[in-house]
């Protein structure tokens, strides 16, 4: 179907469309592989692995990730066990815990909400790479 070395490449507008949906992971749902995504993800249930999203995660109060999180925004009521960067906003939620370290340009922690690690502030992120970008950028480096 496709020559040897020859990447599908989607249309602006197929790429606008796939970042305005949401990816649901429910509550009692418990998911064990890495994650990525162009568009919004919402966490009620358990990934065990690393998440990339180009856009906002919502961790609710019932979830936990085992893994990174890489997003453009995050709002964390639940739990994640691992090193989380935004490239935006970080909002940590009354119930939100984050046992691992923080990169982010900008911060809320409200009133309960913890994290147990380093924190960086202000740092500017790298773009997050979502698969073919990412196979994509590592060959023109080693080029």
């Amino acid at each position: 179907m496709f020559k040897k070395g020859e990447i599908k490449k989607e249309s602006k507008k197929e790429i606008e469309l796939m970042s305005n949906q949401s990816t649901i992971i429910a509550q009692g749902t418990v998911l064990e592989g890495n994650i990525e995504t162009i568009g919004n993800i919402r966490v009620e249930g358990k990934v065990i692995g690393n998440i990339k999203c180009k856009a906002k995660i919502a961790v609710g109060e019932s979830s936990v990730i085992e893994g990174n999180v890489w997003a453009q925004n995050a709002e964390v009521a639940g739990e994640i066990k691992g090193t989380i960067e935004v490239s935006e906003l970080l909002t940590l939620k009354p119930t939100g815990t984050v046992n691992g370290d923080i990169i982010t340009n900008k911060m809320v922690v409200e009133s309960g909400g913890s994290f147990n690690g380093l924190c960086k502030m202000g740092a500017v992120v790298k773009e997050i790479q979502i698969g073919e970008q990412q196979n994509t950028r590592q060959k023109e480096r080693t080029a």
